[in-house]
């Protein structure tokens, strides 16, 4: 019996490092992550592993998500690219997609990317519907996009062509919601919260640095 206190304190300090080996153990099909049927990167890069985020503007999640993401990717080894694709699923999701793309196009969209999910959610400052041509030119005018240039942007081939990418991509993984997570267009990420997606998308990347290394 006067050993049972000496046994309860090792137990005890066994515990974090069990969680910390649960935390560190390889993502498991069907719980961490999805394997995609139809794999494919968005926009394949020699040398790059690919991050997708299939993110919209008027996704609350997606805005609380953004800070961490950002933080996330911004710690991402030079052989990995991550890329923000907008969800197309129509209507006001549509109309924010073209946003992104329009501030691609015109060069704002690094500074912007962050504001507008402020704008919609916290602000209030831009519609959630029905969002006008002329409101989003004024909103990007802040940025120092000259309103008409942002509106040609807004509807030219070049945006719609890559919202249409945008949107067979979401189709062809399959995405369930935003925010979505693919990486190198294999592995629809899960995850109980939005750490523990990136926790399960850094170690989906481990596992593609692993692959390239042994071919």
């Amino acid at each position: 019996m006067r050993h049972f206190p000496r046994l309860f304190l090792l137990l005890l300090a066994l515990l974090p490092l069990t969680a910390c080996a649960a935390d560190s153990a390889a993502p498991v099909e069907g719980q961490d992550y999805e394997a995609i049927a139809e794999p494919g990167p968005f926009a394949p890069l020699a040398g790059k592993i690919e991050v997708v985020e299939v993110f919209g503007y008027p996704c609350i999640h997606c805005a609380h998500f953004e800070p961490l993401l950002e933080a996330w990717a911004a710690r991402l080894p030079a052989d990995v690219r991550f890329t923000a694709v907008p969800a197309a699923f129509g209507g006001h999701w549509d109309a924010y997609a073209r946003a992104f793309y329009a501030a691609e196009q015109t060069g704002v969209l690094k500074r912007s990317h962050a504001d507008v999910f402020k704008a919609l959610h916290e602000q209030r400052s831009l519609p959630m519907q029905n969002v006008s041509p002329q409101e989003l030119a004024t909103f990007y005018a802040a940025y120092g996009v000259q309103p008409q240039r942002y509106i040609d942007a807004l509807r030219s081939d070049q945006v719609e062509e890559k919202v249409k990418a945008a949107r067979a991509f979401a189709m062809r993984v399959k995405v369930p919601g935003t925010p979505a997570l693919i990486v190198n267009g294999k592995y629809l990420v899960k995850g109980r919260n939005f750490e523990d997606q990136l926790r399960i998308a850094s170690a989906l990347v481990e596992r593609e640095r692993a692959a390239t290394r042994r071919r």
